[in-house]
């Protein structure tokens, strides 16, 4: 923008506190970490049980991992007032579910910011939970949650599906063996040149049964419509899916058609030496 107009500094909305219904009141920032001193910005003073209005008792602290500010890992000190009825005497703390879940350790904008870094920049969860400041188990727990809630539980995350993709993918590797999942990908953006490919599902396991129990869980109208499956080589995929989706076409991905032809030219210059 040649003329853009300006507003006045305010930290609140350059760290998206605002979203947060918080107001920043305080900074302390090093060059090592940065903590927000924050507010709620209602009040919350009436009884939940009875209705009553409530005192001021006293004042706590909940502490917030959010979006790094900067390179810096950025914390949130949110003052939370206490209040009692006059009414039922019933205490309670101030409503902070629009900054965070229940519990959370992680404000809703980090845990915005920590999917994007996940999906869009490719950070590991290591990486992630360095520049959040907290443990791998509570970064990787929340995405995880989080990953469910906007994904796996949107309904329509199988609308206008028409090619689709499946592969297995080792997870885990162990002592007693590796550990597999059955991959399903939605190609369709690729096919009619809209954008890139995206994940369905991921299934535990890798045989037939697993691929054709889980397209007979789909709605008959959108088995119906899927009109081309890519898969490598393997025998089970193909069955389940003639046997699940008669009216489409089985082929073989582009990577494995290239992988098999390596192999094979591999294998004719290993019988030619």
């Amino acid at each position: 923008m040649d003329n853009p107009i300006f507003s006045t500094p305010d930290l609140t909305t350059f760290v998206r506190l605002d979203t947060l219904d918080l107001t920043c009141i305080g900074q302390h920032i090093t060059a090592h970490k940065a903590v927000l001193k924050c507010r709620p910005n209602t009040a919350d003073d009436w009884c939940r049980r009875c209705g009553g209005h409530g005192d001021i008792r006293d004042t706590g602290l909940r502490r917030l991992a959010h979006e790094p500010f900067g390179h810096r890992p950025t914390t949130l000190h949110i003052r939370l007032r206490r209040y009692k009825c006059i009414e039922c005497g019933h205490v309670w703390r101030q409503d902070t579910t629009t900054a965070a879940p229940a519990r959370a350790k992680i404000s809703r904008a980090g845990l915005d910011w920590a999917l994007r870094a996940l999906v869009v920049d490719h950070d590991t969860m290591s990486v992630i939970a360095k520049k959040l400041a907290v443990s791998w188990h509570t970064a990787n727990s929340a995405v995880l949650a989080e990953g469910h809630r906007l994904l796996i539980n949107d309904p329509n995350r199988f609308d206008g599906v028409s090619v689709i993709g499946v592969d297995e993918h080792v997870w885990r590797h162990t002592r007693r063996g590796d550990k597999y999942v059955t991959v399903i990908i939605d190609l369709t953006p690729i096919s009619q040149g809209t954008g890139p490919a995206r994940l369905l599902d991921m299934v535990p396991g890798r045989s037939k049964q697993v691929f054709k129990q889980w397209l007979a869980s789909r709605p008959k109208d959108w088995r119906d419509g899927i009109e081309v499956v890519a898969m490598d080589g393997f025998s089970g995929f193909k069955t389940a899916a003639a046997e699940e989706l008669p009216d489409a076409v089985e082929v073989m991905d582009p990577f494995h058609v290239v992988k098999l032809a390596g192999d094979a030219l591999d294998d004719v210059r290993r019988r030619v030496q």
